[in-house]
């Protein structure tokens, strides 16, 4: 993975960092593996704006990505890595031995032509996928399941990895990205090694049109805008807004939204770092 930089021979250009893609190996998606993905605008089924600065962007279509990894017992050869325009991390379009095609989210350090498998009594080498209760302690994983045969769900973004702790009884102890330490059923899967395009965070648009681009419309900060529009607005001069809060009145630092009757606390163990 390479980041790129610009030289500043436009505005647009002086901040501007971006991947180098030279992870990438083709340009073609593989055409049985995709579908119209239709841009919504932040409305809903009755044409109603639920969700602000959201519109335009470029059009994409959807990869079907296999997060379940059910393909028991069939090795795979890696064909191609790609660039996925619906998520940060990079996909991996596999060719399994009988002839069935799928994406995967590429693991960091996979390249064209590794052989990977997945299920019960595989090895736990980078992109293979087995249950927690055979992966040793300590591994780094990614595109974790909460419920078995669920799919994929937790550490799934450019970078993201978890890592086994422990084992007790039918429980896996993993400690998240977030720092979060939770109990997860030996029962589920997980990949081996760590999500790519690790230096996406690192990435800097450098002008207001690349989020155009994305489908992100500008977004104007509560301070600036009259009582009548938020809570934070009005004021003489460049007044700070008192506290902070959500255009709903909800205070937007500090105050915890989660339920304390919710069924999921008791596999927490330990809550993420502040």
């Amino acid at each position: 993975m390479a980041l790129r930089k610009f030289k500043p021979v436009t505005p647009g250009q002086r901040f501007k960092v971006i991947s180098a893609y030279d992870d990438i190996t083709t340009n073609r998606p593989e055409k049985s593996l995709l579908c119209p993905n239709p841009s919504t605008g932040g409305r809903n089924n009755s044409g109603k704006m639920t969700m602000r600065n959201r519109g335009g962007g470029h059009k994409k279509m959807y990869r079907f990505i296999d997060f379940k990894r059910d393909k028991d017992g069939i090795p795979a050869t890696v064909k191609t890595i790609e660039y996925d325009p619906n998520r940060s991390a990079r996909i991996a379009l596999l060719f399994y031995a009988d002839g069935e095609k799928r994406y995967i989210v590429a693991p960091h350090g996979l390249k064209v032509g590794d052989k990977i498998a997945s299920g019960e009594g595989v090895s736990p080498d980078l992109g293979n996928c087995l249950p927690l209760g055979e992966i040793p302690f300590g591994s780094i994983i990614f595109n974790i399941e909460l419920k078995p045969g669920q799919g994929g769900r937790l550490a799934r973004s450019a970078g993201s990895y978890a890592q086994l702790m422990s084992r007790d009884g039918k429980y896996a102890t993993v400690r998240m990205p977030s720092g979060e330490t939770r109990m997860i059923l030996c029962a589920c899967r997980a990949t081996i090694g760590m999500a790519s395009n690790a230096d996406h965070s690192l990435e800097v648009s450098g002008k207001a049109g690349r989020s155009r681009w994305l489908g992100r419309r500008p977004r104007v900060r509560g301070v600036v805008m009259n009582p009548v529009d938020h809570p934070m607005g009005g004021g003489e001069g460049r007044a700070s807004g008192g506290l902070p809060r959500s255009r709903k009145g909800l205070p937007a630092k500090g105050y915890k939204t989660r339920s304390a009757k919710k069924n999921s606390n008791k596999y927490i163990i330990e809550r993420r770092k502040k």
